[in-house]
């Protein structure tokens, strides 16, 4: 705990100068891995959509398969509910020859009647059901080719995403690991405050050099005294117009 404090006093007590040029530095890094992931381009994201869309249709498939046997089981009901009818009509008409009087016949009429009614009734709600079911297999089948045809796109852009994942891979591990050493070199204060910039600006880049007079994010114009300013590195200037830390070009002036 001791060495971690005393880590950060060090860190914040180093020359600006340096604390510059880890931060132009760092941007140089993250700016690297900015090409690694424009390389992979919208692939991620679209094996990511592809994905969502499988498990989408997956789910409406198995939703209606569910329904589909609700309706088997409502039209099995149905027929057994047609076969109890038809039991008691045989009955009713077989009372019917033995009734002692018009009143019991009548009576048994209509009986029978009720009966016919709810035969008809449920054949009806049968081929409701049966049509319902047909129309919801329909369905099933077109979501299913649907599924078919994401899932080999899913898998060519998932071998396309793996070759280059794996082209790059050890690159961008060797860049993140440089990240966390030049961050391990700058106060956190000045870490978010790059963070900030870097993930508001075009292109990501948070840290730009003065080029041809003018800024290297926004080519705003940028005053001669306030150059020498940006060259004599003694405190940390940001762009007036863009928001983004302006540095001289270390390359240039080490040359």
């Amino acid at each position: 705990m001791v060495a971690e404090k005393n880590k950060a006093v060090d860190v914040q007590d180093l020359p600006i100068e340096d604390k510059l040029k880890a931060l132009y530095q760092l941007q140089r890094v993250h700016s690297e891995i900015d090409k690694i992931n424009i390389l992979r381009g919208e692939l991620p994201l679209e094996v990511q959509d592809l994905e969502d869309e499988i498990a989408g249709l997956h789910t409406r498939i198995k939703n209606f398969q569910d329904e589909i046997k609700q309706m088997d089981a409502a039209v099995a009901s149905k027929k057994n509910e047609i076969v109890n009818a038809q039991n008691l009509i045989k009955k009713y008409q077989e009372q019917q020859n033995n009734v002692r009087n018009n009143r019991e016949f009548d009576s048994l009429s209509k009986e029978i009647e009720f009966q016919t009614l709810e035969i008809e009734l449920c054949e009806k709600r049968i081929r409701e059901f049966s049509a319902q079911s047909a129309e919801k297999q329909d369905t099933i089948n077109v979501a299913k080719k649907l599924m078919d045809e994401r899932n080999v796109d899913l898998k060519s852009k998932q071998n396309e995403l793996s070759e280059i994942t794996s082209d790059t891979e050890k690159e961008e591990q060797h860049l993140l690991k440089k990240v966390a050493e030049i961050e391990a070199m700058i106060e956190p204060r000045l870490i978010n405050a790059y963070k900030r910039i870097r993930s508001n600006a075009r292109n990501g880049l948070a840290v730009v050099t003065v080029q041809r007079d003018a800024c290297g994010g926004c080519f705003a114009n940028i005053p001669p005294q306030r150059q020498l300013d940006i060259r004599s590195r003694k405190k940390v200037i940001v762009c007036e117009y863009c928001g983004r830390i302006l540095v001289g070009n270390p390359d240039e002036e080490k040359s």
